[in-house]
Formats: structure tokens, C-alpha cells, sequence
């Protein structure tokens, strides 16, 4: 925190930290396999545009920021974990306006994490839909996450894994996933753009489809659509790539993973743990 190593207990933040007051601050996530970081350059990235994009100067360096969490896994002791890296824009009386002087908050901390439990991989999960209600600056990972963690509960209340979002009668993205949808043995995702997240494990995904020969266009699919979708699966940091098999009470597909998850998620595996 700021700099320190310290015990969980005693990192703490001012009461008027603009993060906790106004939401004002961004995060990253970056998984850790087998003691090294995945992709942490492209995570780093993320966050540099993350803070542009909120006017938040970063107060370290991305190669700062890299050696003080590969320290912290080494410290934790930790093989299979995530990072949590979050910078907010720091302690001011609170009001509306930036401060004149901007003393930012960093914070990092890991945690052991494992894929998705072999039963999800074997069948698949559900989900449900709801309305994308969600600010128009969904490309930024900012720590405003209320409308994300309402419909992440509305899903576990329902008995579902996840909710994906549908904004404008298109599918968007999950809750803290991206989506794709598999059409006649092509993979359909929403373009990048300010309505979702430019997702780390997204973009392996793609690359490993342009390796593996499968198609890939991105478009954004209508929901009316997902009823005769082959497959439909979310990537993401912890979540890796997890096929979706119920949605909204429905079977996609056959309701079983299917074909183009399996060579995908098999690839992903071989790739993230550097085979």
C-alpha cells in the first residue's frame, strides 16, 4: 500500500479517500500461473488507459507497479493466485471537483484463485439476462461496480453462475466477463468499444482462434439471436473460459459444452500454463 508491504490488517485508507467517497479510482486484476504473472504487459496497458481516461495520474510506473506485485506473490508465497491492483485518485475533503492536489491511493493485494471447478468445465454453467444499465464507459475498468454486483446477486439468487447483459436488444458482455456466441461454427463478440471491457483474456482468445483456424467476427449479436446460438461461453482473469450451457432456463445448443469451448478452453489451458 503506497509503497509498504503490510499486513492485511494494517493497510488502511483515510475516510474521505475519493475511491470509497466517489468511486473515483480504477483496478486490474492479473492472474498468476504457477508463481508468474499472465499477460501482465497487456494488463498494465489496460490500466495506463484506464487512468487517461479518468484523468488520474499514475503515481508509479507500470514496471513500478509489475516488480511490487510479483514481490507481493513472492512474499505471499503464492503458485496459483490473482493480484488485485487498485488506484484511486486519493484522500481530499470531499466534494465533486478534483483536488488541487492529487496524492493518489495504491493498493495491491493476491490471493490464491484456481480455475473453474472441473464440473463447470465438464457441463457448463447458466446464466440469465438482464438489462445493461450499467454508465457508457464500460471500456474503463473503474472500481464503480454496484450495477455489476447487483446483477452478479440477482443471478446467484436465481440459481444461475452469471448474468449477461443486454443493452439495446444486443448482447454486451457478463458481469465481469466477456461473451461470445458460436453460429454455424463461427465465434460471434461484441466489438470493442466504449459498451464493454477490452478483456486481457478476451484478447488470448482471439489470438489462440486466429492460431486454430476458427472464425472470429465481431459483431454485436442480437439477444432474440441467443435462443439459436450453438454455444455460448464467457472469458475473463479468474473465470478463464467457461462455457455457458443453460440461459434463462433454456439449453444453448445442446446444453453440453461444445465443440469449439473444448478446443479453445484446451488451448487456453496449454497457453496460460506455458505449454
Amino acid at each position: 500500500m503506497n509503497g509498504e508491504f503490510l499486513p492485511y490488517e494494517q493497510a488502511v485508507i483515510p475516510v474521505e479517500d475519493r475511491g470509497f467517497i466517489f468511486a473515483d479510482g480504477i483496478y486490474e486484476v492479473i492472474r498468476v500461473y504457477g508463481g508468474k504473472m499472465f499477460r501482465a504487459e497487456d494488463h498494465m496497458a489496460r490500466l495506463q488507459r484506464s487512468a487517461a481516461a479518468i484523468r488520474l495520474p499514475l503515481p508509479l510506473s507500470t514496471s513500478n507497479l509489475l516488480q511490487a506485485a510479483a514481490e507481493l506473490v513472492r512474499r505471499d508465497g503464492l503458485d496459483e493466485a490473482s493480484i488485485y491492483l487498485e488506484i484511486t485518485r486519493g484522500p481530499a475533503p470531499r466534494t465533486h471537483t478534483f483536488p488541487a492536489e492529487v496524492r493518489p491511493t495504491v493498493v495491491g493485494f493476491a490471493r490464491p484463485v484456481s480455475a473453474p471447478a472441473p464440473n463447470y468445465i465438464e457441463n457448463g454453467a447458466s446464466a440469465i439476462t438482464l438489462p445493461d444499465e450499467r454508465w457508457l464507459r464500460c471500456d474503463v475498468k473503474s472500481v464503480g461496480l454496484l450495477l455489476n454486483t447487483l446483477a452478479k446477486q440477482k443471478a446467484v439468487e436465481q440459481g444461475a453462475y452469471d448474468a449477461l447483459f443486454i443493452r439495446d436488444g444486443y448482447l454486451t458482455e457478463a458481469t465481469s466477463s466477456n461473451a461470445m456466441a458460436v453460429f454455424g461454427g463461427k465465434i460471434y463478440t461484441h466489438p470493442l468499444n466504449n459498451l464493454v471491457l477490452p478483456g486481457i483474456t478476451r484478447k488470448v482468445v482471439l489470438e489462440l482462434c486466429d492460431q486454430l483456424g476458427i472464425p472470429v467476427v465481431e459483431e454485436a449479436v442480437p439477444a432474440a439471436e441467443l435462443v439459436r446460438a450453438d454455444e455460448v461461453f464467457i472469458t475473463g482473469t479468474v473465470t478463464e473460459v467457461l462455457a455457458i450451457t443453460t440461459l434463462d432456463g433454456r439449453p444453448v445448443g445442446t446444453g453440453k459444452p461444445g465443440p469449439i469451448f473444448r478446443q479453445l478452453h484446451a488451448a487456453f489451458v496449454r497457453y496460460s500454463r506455458g505449454q
